[in-house]
């Protein structure tokens, strides 16, 4: 009995540590505040030895609290790895997933992949929250994200799931209306529509024959979707640099065409991310794996794009 007591509230502090607070713990355990606090100082009462320093502001593991909390997550991992092989979870992933992706990503390519992936998978169940914002995945208790960058978060773990190609694009309107730009630098006599949600919207980097270059764009709208810019594109407002995966219909279609072919836009990738742990869940891999099979190196939508 005491040993699950002390499972249970080593579970309790990893919670804490990875929450960042008390209260963001007991939210994600379904706790009150004052429980998670009681299961982390009988902790600390039973080990003889303070484990977080605990001001005002903030938490803050102490040296002892750092090396328990490590321990820790690899007895909780065991103790759940056991529980998967007692019940068979390895054999059929069940559970719920919650994820959050990109907005427009998320309308014009997840929408169709989860029903497929639900069907192939019938006893897990989705929880999706759309928005361009970035997500604490450990606070704000999802299982993993999609996220469209280049990453450098060492906290996380991502899985690229394919490549993702940018072009510059108009409408036939506009460039009959403007002319077409053949330099990058032409980008500074054009109205240039920007995306809000990236920290160097005002510049747009390219690579040619003669190395990067880098235009500062200017123009008359900006946006935090891309769904709003496209349609400004398509009505002949002005150039939008965008994904190949929220205009590959229209390029296809001639409703929109892509200039500056010749100069290299920087690529991005699409990842999912999900919080480091020994054993991923089954749930968590057949998801990632269904989405790597389904668009990889070469995704659908960029095909018929010059």
């Amino acid at each position: 009995m005491a040993g699950m007591e002390n499972l249970a509230g080593m579970a309790v502090f990893a919670a804490v540590v990875e929450a960042r607070s008390f209260s963001s713990a007991a939210v994600r355990l379904a706790l009150s505040k004052s429980a998670v606090s009681k299961q982390v100082s009988r902790l600390e009462d039973r080990l003889g030895a303070r484990l977080l320093n605990r001001t005002t502001r903030r938490l803050s593991l102490t040296e002892v609290g750092e090396t328990f909390y490590r321990h820790c997550v690899r007895v909780l991992e065991e103790a759940e790895a056991a529980e998967q092989a007692v019940t068979h979870l390895h054999d059929e992933p069940r559970g719920r997933i919650k994820i959050n992706a990109p907005m427009s990503f998320g309308i014009l390519h997840l929408a169709d992949a989860i029903p497929d992936f639900l069907a192939r998978y019938p006893q897990i169940t989705v929880d999706i929250d759309l928005s361009d914002r970035f997500v604490d995945l450990i606070e704000e208790g999802y299982d993993l994200a999609i996220r469209i960058a280049n990453l450098n978060d060492s906290s996380l773990i991502a899985r690229r799931l394919a490549p993702v190609r940018r072009i510059v694009a108009g409408s036939p309107d506009y460039f009959a209306r403007h002319g077409v730009p053949e330099r990058p630098s032409d980008l500074k006599q054009h109205n240039c529509l920007r995306y809000t949600y990236v920290a160097d919207g005002r510049e747009w980097r390219f690579r040619g024959p003669d190395g990067e270059e880098t235009v500062e764009v200017s123009g008359s709208m900006r946006a935090n979707n891309s769904d709003v810019l496209r349609g400004a594109a398509l009505a002949g407002a002005g150039l939008m640099m965008t994904p190949t995966f929220i205009v590959g219909d229209e390029v296809r279609a001639g409703r929109l065409l892509p200039v500056l072919t010749e100069f290299e836009v920087a690529d991005l990738g699409i990842y999912a991310v999900y919080p480091h742990k020994r054993h991923l869940s089954p749930k968590v891999r057949a998801f990632v794996d269904f989405l790597a099979e389904r668009y990889g190196d070469d995704p659908y939508w960029d095909e018929g794009i010059p």
